[in-house]
């Protein structure tokens, strides 16, 4: 597969040099240009030397002089001409053999390198098992900081429900009537710890804050969106847990709330982290899937904070500011020039 490429690419290079052989280069008009100037000049000499210069009055030595010192400078430039020019062909030359000799030299190496992955069956255990680890390491944080199957609820998120339950559902549910809607209020303890999502697969009480929570309307929205970004942002290696935000005062928070924009509310942008940043701000550019769901989840943010604010205390608000839906929101509120 290898060889058919380099031998074309030789046979490519080789096609110039084939018409400047049969051409003239620089170095040739150059000559050129210099013999016709000598002759020119010596052309004229004689003609204007008039009785002076008596060729036939010459012997056979002179006159052998006088053509040598005619001719031995013309033969001069043209020697020089074709030095040049057998100079720039061997350079050329050398320049294509080192081409085929390190095309050569690679093809060799791929060649060995693909015969000892395939006779070392331990390179191959050792790859396989650099491939099985980092699948489940996604699939690790996938499930228990991001996100979840768009088609698949985690079983730990919903109870399966028992006849007697249904029974009752029905009976106490009118005709249109959602769970949602009669659903207790979330409180701001579960509503703090259901937007942090839970930290592993141990953690109960995460898990049963974030099932209260998705019964709640505005909250299961802005869950659900998050867990999309936290999604996406993973893909790029970009994970909450690593960010460390500089805090923001609540009051500063509750301007947010309440409508401020730009430089005012500029301390909640306490994300520093260059690479996430560049990263962030290079997929907003050039992914627009990436992009609709960074502007879906800071409105879904705004809507439920402005809800959140209005009943939370400064202890909550700052609770609240750590957590990895709210570190989220200071990144792509960043990256999208919420603060500036």
């Amino acid at each position: 597969m290898t060889k058919a490429p380099d031998h074309q690419t030789v046979e490519h290079n080789a096609a110039p040099q084939k018409r400047d052989s049969a051409g003239l280069d620089r170095a040739e008009v150059i000559a050129l240009a210099l013999s016709a100037v000598w002759l020119l000049g010596l052309g004229s000499f004689i003609l204007f030397a008039g009785d002076g210069l008596a060729i036939s009055e010459l012997t056979a030595a002179q006159f052998v002089m006088v053509l040598v010192a005619i001719f031995l400078p013309v033969a001069v430039i043209w020697v020089g001409a074709l030095a040049v020019r057998s100079a720039r062909v061997v350079r050329d030359e050398t320049a294509r053999l080192q081409a085929a000799i390190d095309a050569l030299r690679q093809s060799y190496v791929a060649q060995q390198t693909e015969a000892a992955i395939a006779n070392d069956p331990s390179v191959k255990d050792t790859l396989d098992q650099i491939v099985t680890a980092q699948r489940m390491t996604e699939t690790a944080i996938a499930t228990f900081a991001t996100s979840r199957p768009q088609n698949e609820q985690p079983k730990t998120l919903s109870a399966p429900a028992t006849s007697t339950q249904i029974v009752d559902d029905q009976t106490a549910l009118a005709l249109g009537t959602r769970a949602e809607d009669i659903a207790p209020p979330l409180s701001t303890e579960d509503f703090i710890r259901a937007v942090n999502f839970p930290e592993n697969a141990d953690d109960a009480e995460g898990f049963a804050a974030l099932r209260r929570a998705l019964k709640d309307r505005q909250a299961s929205r802005l869950i659900q969106s998050a867990q999309d970004i936290l999604t996406l942002l993973s893909q790029d290696g970009i994970y909450m847990d690593d960010l460390r935000p500089d805090r923001a005062r609540p009051e500063i928070w509750r301007q947010f709330a309440k409508g401020e924009r730009g430089r005012s509310v500029a301390a909640l942008g306490g994300i520093r982290d260059r690479s996430c940043l560049a990263l962030t701000a290079g997929r907003m550019r050039q992914d627009p899937i990436f992009r609709d769901t960074v502007h879906h989840f800071l409105r879904q943010f705004d809507q439920t904070f402005t809800l959140f604010e209005a009943e939370a205390s400064d202890q909550d608000i700052a609770e609240m500011a750590d957590t990895r839906t709210a570190r989220a929101f200071m990144l792509l509120g960043r990256v999208t020039g919420t603060f500036d």
